[in-house]
């Protein structure tokens, strides 16, 4: 692509920029904080100021005061599907890019559509929706996105199954926490404003103890803070900014280690909002040819992993590690280069040659700095 190609597409993307519906996200900690009551409200307050709103799909989960919210809203039918011998309705994504209101509802971002639909998560059609150029609020619950679920799961006990990549929260225009006190969702889940009686107690002896709700509420702030943080930097001419970051993150054909890797990278450049990189040394040992079937599976999964969560994959072949690692952060203008620890198979390698010195010797004269994580 020549320069004139590239500006014809840069021009091309602002175009569509501009074409594009503003996309609002309300963040909450858990269930029961009460996001889609606070866009219900919302609705109403638009729908009164003579803003064309309609609710796209909202899960009331039987909760009274969002039934009662509910109630003089015009609502976008649900289209019907069959699902091994049942009917099951899902959110009618054309139908609402037909009608074309100016402002859509659309509740629980992170579910999965049901077999058969035409994007696999709800979060796509959202961005289907808002590529048509109209506005969407939405919301999620902290455990819900991707770089967390580490996280959530070692706080929790729970490995989250629906997840939305950051980058998805990254594009909206606004992000809002709905925050409660430890103290008051307690008391809103005992008062069955969150589930049924039946599942009250099991809650409180699991996701609703103090301690999980404590954690959770401190991820959700953070979230949301460093999404204003990134608005800041953004839109607002700041002078004498800091350096801008960029991370690399050096991964082996170890799963677990490397995905770890991955999400703790992510979040550091979520929180820094700039760019960063997966980079992987194929060294002779895993030629294609030499490579586990396992390995190279779990290679493949953790850049599509890596994709997802925005990063920029980097593939060389090399006996020389270390080398290969200080040639790209050269490359790339590294700030950070992201590690594991001493006992995973990638330090062992880097520690097991000369070349280590080098790196550290190579690091502090370009101010790198390297970050090895648990």
């Amino acid at each position: 692509m020549d320069g004139r190609d590239k500006n014809v597409q840069h021009f091309l993307e602002l175009i569509k920029k501009s074409r594009r519906g503003k996309f609002k996200i309300y963040i909450g900690m858990s269930a029961g904080v009460g996001k889609t009551f606070r866009m219900l409200q919302e609705a109403h307050a638009l729908l009164k100021s003579g803003i064309d709103v309609k609710i796209g799909l909202v899960e009331s989960h039987d909760r009274k005061e969002t039934v009662e919210l509910l109630a003089g809203l015009p609502v976008i039918p649900r289209r019907s599907l069959f699902y091994k011998g049942k009917q099951l309705e899902e959110m009618d994504v054309q139908a609402i890019i037909n009608l074309r209101p100016e402002v859509v509802i659309v509740d629980e971002l992170a579910h999965t559509n049901i077999e058969g639909s035409k994007n696999e998560k709800r979060w796509q059609d959202v961005m289907e929706i808002l590529s048509s150029g109209i506005n969407v609020i939405s919301a999620v619950n902290i455990q819900h996105i991707e770089s967390l679920n580490e996280d959530i799961r070692k706080i929790t006990g729970i490995e989250v199954k629906e997840r939305i990549p950051d980058s998805v929260v990254a594009q909206a225009d606004e992000v809002v926490n709905i925050d409660l006190t430890a103290d008051e969702l307690i008391t809103r889940l005992k008062e069955g404003k969150i589930y049924r009686a039946e599942k009250i107690e099991t809650a409180l002896n699991n996701f609703f103890r103090r301690e999980h709700i404590l954690q959770l509420r401190e991820m959700a702030l953070k979230e949301v803070a460093s999404q204003v943080e990134r608005k800041v930097e953004s839109e607002v001419n700041v002078a004498n900014l800091p350096r801008r970051e960029r991370f690399l993150a050096c991964i082996s054909t170890n799963e677990k280690t490397a995905r770890n890797v991955i999400r703790k990278t992510a979040r550091l450049s979520n929180y820094y909002n700039s760019n960063w990189f997966v980079l992987y040394v194929q060294t002779p040992k895993e030629s294609g040819d030499r490579i586990a079937l396992d390995k190279q599976r779990h290679l493949i999964n953790n850049f599509k992993l890596a994709t997802e969560l925005g990063a920029e994959i980097i593939k060389v072949e090399g006996p020389a590690v270390a080398k290969e690692i200080i040639q790209q952060a050269e490359q790339r203008k590294i700030t950070t280069i992201c590690i594991g620890k001493p006992h995973l198979s990638l330090i062992k390698i880097i520690w097991a040659t000369n070349v280590f010195n080098e790196l550290l010797k190579k690091l502090t004269a370009v101010e790198i700095d390297l970050v090895i994580l648990s």
